[in-house]
């Protein structure tokens, strides 16, 4: 069954026109009158319901029943990715949605080759914040993932919060697997450098602020597969339920 994002408040027996989008892609499946599909709005569970009018271009439904069905891990993990080059930062995204993430922190390092002026930083917002949806959409997540603003690494790296920071380094003495066996499932942080990795002065200033430094392992993993590979890692040593 089709699923669609909607950001807007569900409830059963609501008849509601749906976004220009959604509705495009309904009429792209042909789907006809009656045709059952799922919405979610982010805020948890889903909802059934069916094509109630097909008008030109727009398409209502009409919400049947509530499912309160979850996916989401037991455990918080943001993923902080320093910008890579051209759109792998598009390909990291979805798949991170895909193996649960819940918060993506995009970070300005200093061998990051892209460089966003804040127009088109808001243009990317924009479309990452797209990627995020079809992601959630695809892999059947009711809850959809916080996307935060690009960010300078040195300014997050010295901001407070509960969370425990792993910085993943080629220079860690001990790998993030071996780690994660050793400690209860728990809400953390993932650094990953761009291309090249961060400097040592970074990885210093993320250390002085309580970030722990782990490797992935003897090889070195590019940036578009350290972070997924971490996040696999953990889910297959913590679980998911």
């Amino acid at each position: 069954m089709p699923r669609f994002y909607v950001s807007t408040p569900l409830e059963i027996g609501q008849v509601l026109a749906l976004p220009d989008a959604v509705a495009h892609h309904l009429l792209v499946l042909r789907l006809g009158l009656a045709a059952p599909i799922t919405l979610f709005n982010g805020e948890g569970g889903e909802y059934t319901a069916t094509i109630s009018s097909i008008e030109k271009k727009r398409v209502s439904a009409e919400i049947k029943t509530f499912s309160p069905r979850e996916v989401e891990l037991p455990y918080a993990i943001t993923l902080a990715q320093a910008l890579p080059e051209s759109s792998k930062l598009d390909w990291i995204i979805e798949k991170a949605v895909e193996l649960g993430v819940a918060a993506i922190q995009p970070l300005a390092a200093q061998r990051c080759v892209v460089r966003l002026n804040s127009e088109r930083a808001e243009k990317k917002q924009s479309h990452w914040q797209g990627v995020i949806v079809s992601a959630a959409e695809q892999s059947g997540r009711n809850r959809m993932p916080t996307l935060s603003t690009l960010t300078p690494f040195n300014d997050w790296v010295q901001q407070q919060d509960l969370h425990k920071r792993i910085l993943l380094s080629p220079r860690g003495e001990q790998s993030l697997s071996d780690w994660a066996r050793h400690q209860p499932p728990q809400a953390l942080a993932l650094l990953i450098g761009p291309e090249g990795g961060f400097t040592d002065a970074e990885e210093n200033l993320a250390c002085s602020q309580g970030a722990l430094m782990l490797s992935m392992g003897p090889r070195i993993l590019r940036t578009e597969t350290a972070g997924l590979a971490a996040l696999a890692a953990i889910n297959a040593i913590w679980g998911e339920m």
